[in-house]
């Protein structure tokens, strides 16, 4: 078969590129002697726990690390000496029961995971056999550099290298779902000199030489080159499609093979979760510790007075002579009485080892067999709109549920839907769209925020009071304002301006616009929901994006001149994508008028340190409107533009393309740097404000949780307005509360910022430790009283507050508050770093939920929806994962389909109860009014038998 071997390079002198570019695919050159010195691993892969050869010792080591199963064993193997006061086999029988019984469980289990693995190794895939046509062959014979195609609709079978696709420009669209519990489809975009590759015949001539980075888990970095037709190419993660991924909306698509089974990063991020031991199984572990203690006591007080006896009395004829046996051995010899005191004595463990019962472990087992039962079959915790019930991942855990002190929980997608509908905007320093968001609502009814008067706002210089129109509902957009409805926006003073903010919103951005064949509707599929009402907003105005190509974007926009939609293409040139550390994306074009423009947005403090003095007319006024949209609960984006010359373009053009072309490790910092270079200058058009609304049931959730005594912390990337008044819609916050909030968002804290870095990071700190000094002598006076606190703390400050000498005071200052909402954390913060397989997207996340689960030392439970909460929900003692538009977290110990369905999983009424009880009462009473399914009886009853089996096998003993 005509594979592309793959092999690496000479360690010296093959200008490969340094360590980062080790691997080296070889394409259409199998006679190439490096391709046969090193083999990589096949694109089989295994996920069992356990093989064939190492089950049983495995399996066992796992078994005995229960101290009474040792104890046991120890007890077994002693009884089958004279000693035993009875047949060992009393003993071993239920030990190899409980035992087995384990053994055969953890078996079954691990063979479903080999089933599945068997399902996914042998899927079928097409690949190039060299002569002119494709062949299907098993995703486990594929070998690194064959040249495969995948069909829409299909998963990629192992990492590759993006040749061509289906379109004629050489994108493709993707779906991670099962990398990142994302749906929205990510846009692939090939290198144009591979975009001829689009038939077999194609692929005769294709002759290319590739070096990347070594097997890595980073799902989005790579790093690599490609020489083809005597050039190099860069290569990028656009050009890389990954393993377990799904082709969407593309017909079909060529690709390299790079990295097969264990060296794909989904399998290099794959891990075990963290093994999580109850409170009751640490409990029990103590209680045997006890028993086995008075068990020791017991025996050796017998088997001291036994000694005694023995060489004092019953070598004496006189007394007792019917205890001495009609013959002397070693266990009763008088001249040996310390040896038999001490054969007595493991007499003694074995006669009284029934104080430890062999079934202890295996009846919490079986109870908690029934309780993920009854929480699988609770019909209170059923989602009919996605027809899921909940699911108990893990019975390990269920009884912790009634022992709760502290949730830590996302907010986007957690606490509210993540749907985002554009409801409000500014441009050119007027208010525009009408009615009151949720939060508003909510916080309008009777809090200290009174934020009513946002319907009308009274920054608008034209305080006009927009009348509701009736129209269809569109998804992502639930705006009104007659003032820029129907085309009335080119009445307006400032109309040249809203022109240019709706364009922008028409033009900056990745969304691939979908059309309906039946109907002509055009949808748009968005890397984000932001970004998709944001286009959906722009169509519903006026400019309607209707076509991507690689090169032009197309819009059907309203001319204000002519009163009517016209056709205008603009040439795309460069796209600077969004990331956590620029906080923007820009978009480069050239208009039919030749003319250069750069369009960006992105959060409005990267945005406002970046206008030009003749681009700040509006800036004022926007700053307060963007206030009042965050105090109302709205996430915002600034937007902006600038003109470009074609001298400053092509100079910087050449600057771009080199840092794009770079070979080093640092490539991405080396782009962003460049583009923060034209992203400079900018004129502010206005911010954009969408809301994501609360999901059903959680201001009630919270409410019974917070009643219930349990402290809730809230994690969110939102500001500090919004992160309030949400805290408010939720019951996060409530009127009752004092609220202490710790920022470095304030005007003194601004001037500081402009002096050298070192100062300003001490002042920084000791500004910080101030504000919680501050706030824990507040605290501490009011300590024991019926007042409650509440603590709100941003980012930045909650990086000095977990460093050094401040963390133990902060953790002190939180654990006394009722609630906490940390904003602004960013996505750096939220991974665990270099100490696991994680992305650096969770480590804040990950480090509050280690600090309050050392600082409180009691039971926490963490709630999220995506990968960036997967480090805090295997961290917390019970991970919950909410399931959804952003898939199932596969890392929770449980899956629910709302936020809501937690109050009744966490059995708030009950929460103070310190016993098992309180991880069964709801679940029983909820039972006791609806009937069980005949799946749920046939398992009560198999339990119930179990149980009395048991109990037969403790009698036997």
């Amino acid at each position: 078969m005509g594979s592309l071997p793959c092999a690496r390079p000479p360690p010296a002198g093959d200008g490969g590129g340094g360590a980062a570019y080790s691997r080296v695919v070889y394409c259409n050159d199998p006679g190439c002697p490096e391709a046969t010195q090193l083999d990589y691993p096949g694109n089989a892969i295994s996920t069992t726990r356990y093989t064939v050869a190492n089950f049983i010792p495995k399996s066992l080591f796992e078994q005995f690390r229960r101290v009474a199963n040792v104890f046991f064993l120890i007890v077994g193997i002693v009884s089958f000496s004279p000693l035993a006061p009875y047949r060992a086999v009393s003993v071993l029988l239920p030990l190899i029961i409980v035992v087995g019984a384990t053994m055969i469980k953890e078996a079954f289990e691990d063979w479903r995971r080999k089933t599945q693995d068997i399902e996914v190794n042998n899927r079928k895939v097409q690949v190039y056999d060299g002569t002119r046509a494709f062949h299907q062959t098993e995703w486990k014979k594929l070998r690194v550099g064959d040249i495969v195609k995948v069909e829409k609709d299909e998963f990629f079978p192992a990492d590759l290298l993006f040749l061509s696709s289906s379109f004629d420009d050489g994108i493709c669209y993707v779906e991670t779902m099962n990398l990142d519990g994302e749906t929205n489809l990510k846009r692939k975009q090939c290198l144009e000199v591979t975009t001829t590759l689009h038939n077999e015949r194609s692929f005769q001539k294709f002759k290319a030489l590739i070096r990347c980075e070594d097997p890595n888990e980073k799902l989005y970095s790579f790093i690599g080159t490609m020489q083809y037709q005597g050039a190099q190419y860069p290569l990028a993660p656009q050009q890389i499609l990954l393993r377990d991924s799904k082709l969407r909306n593309t017909q079909h698509i060529y690709g390299v093979v790079i990295f097969t089974g264990h060296d794909t990063k989904v399998m290099q991020n794959a891990m075990d979760p963290p093994s999580k031991r109850s409170n009751i199984e640490r409990r029990m572990d103590k209680i045997v510790y006890v028993l086995f203690s008075g068990l020791v006591l017991i025996a050796s007080t017998g088997s001291i007075f036994f000694g005694i006896k023995t060489k004092g009395e019953i070598s004496d004829r006189n007394y007792r002579w019917y205890l001495r046996p009609d013959k002397s051995s070693i266990y009763f010899d008088p001249n040996r009485a310390a040896l038999a005191a001490f054969f007595h004595f493991l007499t003694s463990l074995m006669l009284y080892g029934c104080l430890i019962p062999i079934s202890l472990y295996i009846s919490i087992e079986i109870v908690k067999v029934l309780q993920s039962t009854f929480i699988n079959q609770d019909q209170e915790m059923y989602c009919e709109e996605t027809d899921k019930p909940a699911c108990a991942r893990t019975s390990n855990l269920n009884e912790e549920l009634g022992q709760v002190n502290t949730i830590l929980s996302d907010k986007t997608g957690t606490l509210t839907c993540n749907s985002m509908e554009f409801v409000k905007c500014s441009i050119a320093g007027v208010a525009y769209g009408s009615g009151l968001s949720e939060v508003e609502e909510d916080v309008g009814r009777g809090t200290q925020h009174e934020l009513s008067e946002l319907k009308d706002p009274p920054i608008s210089s034209e305080g006009y009071n927009c009348a509701a129109v009736t129209r269809k509902s569109v998804k992502g957009f639930n705006f009104e304002d007659d003032r820029l409805m129907n085309g009335q926006w080119i009445n307006e003073p400032q109309s040249n301006v809203i022109q240019k903010f709706f364009r922008t919103l028409a033009i900056c951005h990745t969304a691939i616009p979908l059309v309906n064949n039946s109907s002509g509707d055009i949808s748009y599929e968005a890397e984000s929901p932001d970004e998709a009402s944001f286009v959906t907003a722009a169509r519903e105005l006026g400019f309607e994006f209707y076509e991507r190509t690689q090169t032009s974007i197309s819009l059907h926009e309203f001319d204000p001149n002519i009163g009517r939609k016209v056709d205008r293409t603009y040439k795309l040139l460069n796209i600077l994508e969004f990331n956590s550390t620029r906080k923007r994306m820009s978009v480069i074009v050239k208009t039919e008028e030749d003319q250069l423009l750069l369009f960006c947005k992105g959060a409005d403090s990267v945005i406002f340190e970046r206008l030009a003095k003749n681009g700040q007319e509006f800036e004022a006024k926007t700053k307060c409107h963007i206030n009042y949209y965050s105090e109302a609960g709205l996430r915002t984006l600034a937007v902006a533009y600038r003109k470009l010359s074609v001298e400053e373009y092509k100079k910087w053009h050449e600057g771009f393309l080199l840092a794009k072309s770079s070979v080093n490790a640092d490539r991405d910092a080396i782009v962003d740097e460049t583009a923060e270079k034209i992203e400079r200058d900018l004129i502010l058009v206005g911010a954009t404000a969408v809301e994501d609304r609360l999901q059903k049931g959680v201001p009630e959730c919270i409410n019974k949780l917070a009643q219930a005594g349990i402290k809730i912390w809230i994690l969110t990337g939102d500001k500090l307005e919004t992160a309030i008044n949400i805290g408010h819609a939720c019951q996060v916050l409530r009127k009752c509360m004092k609220q202490i909030v710790i920022t470095l968002d304030t005007p003194d804290i601004d001037a500081l910022n402009k002096g050298e870095k070192n100062a300003v990071e001490k002042a920084l700190r000791e500004s910080v430790a101030k504000q919680i000094r501050d706030a824990h002598s507040q605290v501490s006076v009011l300590k024991g009283s019926s007042v409650l606190f509440a603590l709100i703390i941003d980012g930045n400050s909650l990086a000095f507050a977990l460093s050094g000498s401040l963390e133990n005071l902060f953790l002190d200052l939180a654990v006394d508050c009722a609630s906490v909402i940390c904003c602004r954390t960013s996505p750096k913060q939220k991974a665990l770093a270099s100490a696991s397989p994680f992305t650096h997207r969770n480590l804040e996340r990950f480090q509050v939920t280690r600090l309050v689960k050392r600082s409180t030392r009691k039971t926490t439970l963490a709630i999220g929806d995506g990968a960036n909460d997967v480090g805090m929900l295997q961290e917390a003692d019970i991970g919950v994962g909410i399931s959804g538009v952003e898939g199932m977290q596969a890392s929770a110990e449980g899956i629910v389909e709302g936020y809501g369905s937690n109050s009744r999983s966490g059995h708030a009424d009950n929460i103070e109860d310190d016993s098992l009880e309180c991880g069964l009462d709801d679940d029983v009473n909820g039972l006791e009014r609806k009937a069980l399914t005949r799946k749920a009886r046939i398992e009560v009853a198999y339990i119930v038998v179990l149980c009395l089996f048991m109990s037969l096998l403790t009698s036997i003993n």
